[in-house]
């Protein structure tokens, strides 16, 4: 599982507490009553569920993200502010075993339609994540984020698609009124995300090798689905030095798998990856987990991204 720094529980217990008295000074006796002709107040705990609320919900939600552009998702610390939005939400979409800090809090504010989404498809295991080879190695499947299970469930159009049904569901039964609109946005992104795909099926399927080296071992699901091998580098860490043994066992592999690229990503250090780049002789390129939006990011939403990803991958896996 990818999580780095986890924070103390204590400390998110103490910040939860202080952020629901703080919230209850300034709230109504009910803070999710809403008039007839207000939006749904909708938490989302990082750029994949936001971008889920947002498609799905339109212009009946009001969504606001945990996770701020430019700011890495796993090492999130909470404010008492925002810890007590959570009681304020009509409704929290969250991925559970990617952020610590974001599940105690959730766990503890007691918000009533809290998703997790990690609950709305099938984890699965994919191996070893320091000095492993990920994309070689599945494991046993598990039900929403058990220990061991892989959480980057977005990274896979499929599974995401299957995502965004379940919270199509989920709105639908948390805002009756407009169950209608959210069952239309729904088949329009699952629809948009099968195109997704297709394309990534189609522009992988005769390439010169199938193996890809990444600082960021977040694509065993993308990996699988279409039939890849993904090298972590340094296993969950991607700004961790890489040990000398480990670079030259990139390089047996990247020798014997014909191997190109290293890729990195926008929201960590590109160190590590331009270091084993020039040790081994391989070019680096940015594949991008998709856990934030920022001006680096090359595309303006997931989808976008995604296709930047897909041709990334084609480019250095030799599509023909």
């Amino acid at each position: 599982m990818n999580v780095r720094r986890l924070i103390p529980t204590a400390v998110v217990a103490g910040s939860v507490a202080l952020g629901l008295t703080a919230l209850s000074g300034c709230a109504g006796s009910d803070a999710t009553d809403r008039g007839s002709g207000d939006k749904l107040k909708v938490v989302a705990s990082f750029y994949p569920m936001q971008f889920l609320a947002e498609e799905i919900g339109g212009k009946h939600v009001d969504v606001t993200t945990l996770t701020k552009p430019g700011v890495e998702p796993h090492d999130l610390e909470l404010t008492p502010r925002q810890i007590g939005g959570l009681s304020d939400a009509d409704y929290v979409l969250y991925l559970k075993g990617i952020q610590p800090a974001v599940d105690d809090a959730i766990a503890q504010s007691g918000v009533k339609d809290s998703v997790d989404a990690a609950k709305l498809t099938t984890l699965e295991d994919h191996g070893a994540e320091v000095g492993g080879h990920e994309g070689e190695e599945h494991g046993h499947e598990h039900e929403g984020g058990e220990a061991g299970a892989d959480p980057h469930i977005w990274l896979d159009p499929v599974k995401y698609a299957e995502v965004a049904k379940g919270v199509g569901k989920s709105l639908q039964k948390a805002d009756p009124d407009h169950a209608a609109d959210y069952a239309k946005n729904t088949t329009a992104l699952v629809d948009r995300l099968g195109g997704l795909n297709t394309s990534f099926e189609t522009g992988l399927r005769d390439t010169a090798t199938k193996t890809f080296i990444t600082t960021h071992s977040a694509f065993g699901y993308l990996a699988e689905r279409y039939g890849l091998t993904q090298e972590g580098i340094a296993g969950i860490d991607p700004e961790a030095e890489p040990s000398p043994a480990r670079i030259q066992e990139i390089h047996t592999v990247a020798e014997k798998s014909r191997a190109t690229t290293v890729f990195f990503e926008t929201l960590a250090s590109d160190r590590t990856a331009r270091t084993l780049a020039k040790d081994t002789g391989l070019k680096t390129d940015v594949l991008d987990p998709l856990e934030g939006i920022t001006g680096a990011s090359k595309g303006a939403d997931y989808i976008e991204v995604m296709e930047s990803n897909l041709a990334a991958l084609q480019k250095a896996l030799g599509a023909k």
